[in-house]
């Protein structure tokens, strides 16, 4: 039985407002953030919302199968179930399976309550501190009071004491004028009294009172006559009799007192002490707050991660697992877990994720396991089984090709785009994705909820991604590049019982056993791209549920392993007049019998092939364009960096006087072309902050463009062969890597130094100029190519062999083509944007045109002279200036880079090769049926391929791999060079034949 395990999906992390309808709104507020920042793990992105393609030519296929999918013309008796499956789908949008899930309610309510805890102790703790600042403050304040009157009545108690200076005086009468005019001597007495502030009043009962205030420096100042005492200090007062002077006036009645008061000198407190001190406490307060808060941040961070992990694997559990079967495994964890533990959601969680799913571990050998004996495990399998389903395969037709030629972000950056795009159809016409095999996409209906509308609902959903994919690689293929609209997807379908359950264990998945994932997986496998193949089962299911019209047979029966010869069907792509149905999508390889499947025809048959030609044109245009574009930007970076150092050289440029009158490109081809000898690391970080002026964009598309018309529709030498040519080349040249000698032995993920990697690379990769050259020499290498050899034109005496004196003549007339147009006025801005200086100019021209001819490797002068080149910068000692043997290696090496381009399809997967050379074969085959040849190629053809890479291909991939400058890119071109030549070996005169036949289909076609 074939086994099939779980992927993991993009993750869809829960939204913590839910089920926090009682929480403040801040506790909200700052949920919803957490929850937020769980979300940032998840899968982002619009939903996809299905569109149905233009009307327009070349898409009618798609369009009307869209429409016939969705039809209204069924039976009465299929409306109903449409409306009722519809409603279905309807409802499952609404539907959150999260608002159930254990674990989300869990991780929510933590964070809630978490929160909630937070601002009550950040708020007590903050109240508290007010509070205890402002009672210190008054409490101080208090203390200084007391003790200021505690000193003002300890002056008095002392000045009991002192008084007998006054009861001294002299006994003779006083009137009430001498003692205010200090006939007594109390500013002796005042100098003795160190209490500042203290109000004293001399008092007669025959005449005024006099005021005084004891000084800070001692003695006192008068400060009038009458009673001048601040009343709010009533309280203080005391009164010394002075009785000597009163038995002294006693013969006139005259009384004489002294009173005392205090002042507010007397009380006053020295504020900035007590400020600085209050201040100091709250500070103490503060720092014990930051303190807290730090704390707290490291213990809120910690559950933070514990929060967002349980996010995390819930979302992970939520994909992996069915709902009904997430409820099984958790309550039955919860059975065998005691009380004590609780909350048992993190138990769960954590054994969950560790692989042991209803988590009964992995150490089935230890003691006391689930196991027993080790042999049996001893707690009853969470298995079902679904007796109504339908499965679908679904492949990616072309891929492994593809991805061959593509970085590995590439292929992932396809892989993950249409992945997510189906895994959103999936959700919501309620599909469960199994899982993904390399581009292999499972999915099932029926399970976990059972559904009597499985294969219908199946049905549609094949159909929407194949729509979804034809639009998406469309979209793609301008910023993966060329071939990537050719990718079709070949999906299979089949009805039956299945068994699902979780395989306890070490990575624990839902998974799917038995013969009809075998069936489905065969389905797929013998289908056609583009096409949705149905085996007899689900056709029965559409037929009772009145969708007869959706499916036609397959013409012929098909041989799947282990089940024999099989009867199955097509889902329907158009609809006839007649009634009967025509399908989308075709094979190049496809058998006689499959090729001949009928085909609607909605528009005229040259005016739909030139549409798509022209749409697919415009895509190969664009990416052309972005590849340049990101060069142009990498020149400018480098020319600002060196402008700002002061080391740019500008000058005007004079593009007639670089080629002079009648010197051909040929003989511009030169050993060394000097590169720049410095690099320029500021270069490489300012390259993302260029921005290119509008007219430059503008001038580039429009050139591009204007290269793209001048290559005629010849089956080989045609613009999608330089594209491809140029995809070569931009992979080649991204592959340019240091050794290993020059990555630092410390540590791993240290890059290579910036000047060992210009010295190792021979300044290749310091220098944009030269890449953006070797770029744009793939592009324009074969515009004009009129699809016939250079020897041929020299037989049939055309003038422009004479021209160029029989020499490359194909290579030398698309240099001259291009460059006259790059030099026409309307590309003056892109010009200046590609050189500056007449040196730069000069070099841009000299590493076109050695590029370009590179590519002539049929010439055998052209050819000795390149093998001398090699020899003498790699194997040969020449002794010249080191400057001089590290440019000679560069141009040797940009050669080679170009020619292992030109001929990259040999070495590349054997799909890749196939289709190239069997269209250079058609464009030789119809040369000869034309009499432009005087041989027919079939004769040669195999043999010719034998030694095209016995004495060509794999001595250049070796090149490549001597010169070390490629890294794994050599190894990778030498290793499919030696399997394509071997399989070429086996099977290649079989193939021979199969080209020859097509060629004679083609030519009966046009007849």
């Amino acid at each position: 039985m074939k086994r099939v395990t779980l992927a993991t999906p993009s993750m869809e992390l829960v939204k913590s407002s839910k089920n926090n309808d009682d929480d403040s709104p801040d506790v909200t507020k700052e949920t919803s953030k957490l929850a937020s920042m769980a979300d940032s793990l998840s899968d982002s992105g619009d939903s996809y919302q299905q569109q149905p393609p233009p009307m327009q030519k070349g898409a009618a296929g798609s369009s009307s199968m869209a429409s016939y999918m969705d039809d209204k013309d069924d039976d009465e008796s299929s409306s109903d179930d449409d409306t009722t499956e519809h409603d279905d789908d309807h409802d499952d949008a609404d539907d959150k399976d999260e608002s159930d899930d254990q674990v989300e309610r869990m991780a929510v309510s933590e964070a809630s309550r978490v929160l909630k805890l937070r601002f009550i102790v950040y708020g007590s703790v903050l109240l508290i501190g007010i509070i205890l600042s402002v009672s210190t403050f008054g409490v101080l304040k208090r203390l200084a009071l007391e003790g200021k009157q505690a000193e003002y009545f300890g002056f008095v108690h002392s000045l009991n004491a002192s008084i007998a200076v006054i009861e001294e005086l002299n006994a003779q009468p006083l009137t009430a004028n001498d003692l205010a005019n200090g006939l007594l001597p109390y500013q002796t007495y005042f100098q003795a009294l160190d209490m500042p502030g203290v109000i004293i009043i001399l008092n007669s009962s025959c005449a005024k009172a006099v005021t005084y205030m004891l000084n800070e420096n001692g003695g006192a100042t008068l400060l009038g006559e009458g009673d001048l005492h601040d009343p709010d200090y009533d309280f203080t007062q005391q009164i010394f009799p002075l009785e000597q002077a009163n038995d002294a006036a006693s013969k006139r009645n005259c009384r004489y007192s002294m009173i005392l008061y205090a002042s507010a000198m007397v009380y006053a407190i020295d504020s900035p002490l007590l400020v600085n001190f209050t201040i100091g406490i709250a500070c103490g307060i503060f720092a014990i707050i930051v303190i807290f808060r730090y704390l707290d941040f490291t213990s809120f961070r910690g559950s933070t991660k514990i929060i967002t992990a349980a996010l995390q694997a819930n979302s992970i559990l939520t994909s992996l697992f069915p709902k009904i079967v997430r409820d099984r495994m958790i309550a039955e964890q919860q059975l065998q877990m005691p009380l004590k533990n609780a909350p048992a959601s993190n138990s769960i969680m954590a054994e969950m994720m560790q692989g042991a799913a209803s988590v009964h571990g992995t150490a089935a050998e230890e003691e006391g396991s689930e196991f027993g004996d080790g042999l049996v495990h001893r707690d009853k399998p969470i298995a079902d089984l679904f007796p109504e389903t339908t499965i679908m395969f679904a492949d990616i037709a072309g891929f492994t090709a593809w991805s061959s030629v593509r970085e590995p972000t590439q292929v992932f950056q396809l892989l993950e785009t249409l992945y997510h795009a189906f895994d959103k159809i999936a959700k919501r016409r309620r599909v469960f994705k199994v899982e993904t095999i390399g581009d292999c996409y499972v999915a099932v209906t029926g399970l976990p909820q059972p559904r009597r509308d499985h294969a219908v609902v199946m049905c549609r959903f094949a159909r929407e991604c194949l729509m979804t994919m034809e639009d998406k690689v469309r979209m793609l293929e301008q910023l993966l590049g060329p071939d990537t609209a050719e990718l079709k997807l070949r999906a299979g379908l089949h009805s039956g019982p299945v068994t699902a359950g979780v395989l306890r264990g070490e990575r624990a998945r839902f998974q799917l056993f038995g013969d009809t994932m075998n069936t489905a997986s065969r389905m797929e496998s013998t289908g056609l791209p583009g096409q949705i193949q149905v085996s007899q089962e689900t056709a029965d299911l559409l037929i009772a549920a009145g969708k007869v019209k959706w499916f036609t047979p397959r013409d012929t029966k098909i041989i799947a392993k282990g089940k024999g010869e099989m009867q199955t069907y097509w889902i329907a792509g158009t609809e006839k007049g007649d009634g009967t149905v025509s399908f989308s999508g075709d094979s190049s390889y496809a058998s006689k019998s499959e090729a001949s499947l009928p085909m609607s025809i909605v528009f005229d048959e040259k005016e739909q092939l030139a549409a798509e030609l022209a749409e697919k044109q415009a895509r190969l245009v664009n990416w052309c364009v972005d590849v340049l574009l990101r060069l142009l930007k990498q020149i400018v970076a480098r020319r600002n960096a060196l402008r700002r150092a002061g080391k740019l050289e500008e000058s005007d440029t004079n593009e007639e006087e670089l080629v002079e009158y009648g010197t051909l490109p040929l003989d511009e081809v030169v050993e060394i072309i000097q590169l720049p000898q410095e690099y320029v690391p500021e270069a490489d970080t300012d390259q993302e902050k260029v921005v290119l002026e509008p007219a430059v964009i503008d001038q580039l598309h429009n050139y591009v463009s204007n290269v793209a018309s001048l290559y005629h529709d010849n089956p080989f030498h045609n613009f999608e062969h330089a594209s491809h040519v140029t995809m070569s080349a931009t992979k080649l040249l991204s592959r340019i890597v240091a050794p290993h000698s020059v990555l630092s032995v410390d540590d791993d993920d240290q890059v290579p130094d910036s000047d060992e990697l210009h010295d190792h690379t021979f300044g290749i990769t310091s220098d944009p100029i030269t890449q953006f050259s070797c770029v744009l020499g793939t592009l324009i290498h074969d515009a004009d190519h009129c699809g016939v050899p250079n020897m041929q034109l020299i037989k049939e005496g055309r003038s422009i062999a004479e021209y160029y004196k029989e020499k490359s003549i194909a290579e030398q007339n698309s240099i001259d083509v291009c460059w006259s147009l790059l030099m026409q006025p309307d590309y003056a801005d892109l010009r200046r944007t590609i050189f500056c200086s007449q040196g730069e100019l000069q070099r841009f021209r000299q590493l076109l045109v050695n590029a370009v001819l590179a590519t002539d490797i049929m010439d055998k002068g052209l050819g000795a002279a390149r093998k001398e080149r090699w020899n003498l910068a790699f194997a040969g000692a020449i002794d010249e200036n080191p400057v001089d043997t590290v440019n000679r290696k560069a141009t040797i090496v940009l050669e080679h880079l170009i020619q292992a381009s030109d001929v990259a399809h040999t070495m590349q997967h054997w799909h890749i090769y196939r289709k190239w050379n069997e269209r250079f074969f058609l464009e030789c085959h119809k040369a000869w049926k034309e009499g432009r040849s005087e041989n027919d190629p079939s004769e040669s053809w195999y043999k010719g391929e034998m030694g095209f890479y016995d004495f060509y291909i794999i001595p250049l991939a070796k090149k490549l791999k001597d010169c070390g400058v490629f890294g794994v890119a050599s190894d990778e071109y030498l290793n499919y060079a030696i399997r394509n030549r071997k399989e070429w070996e086996e099977r290649g005169q079989e193939i021979v034949s199969e080209m020859v036949e097509i060629a004679n289909m083609q030519e009966w076609s046009k007849k």
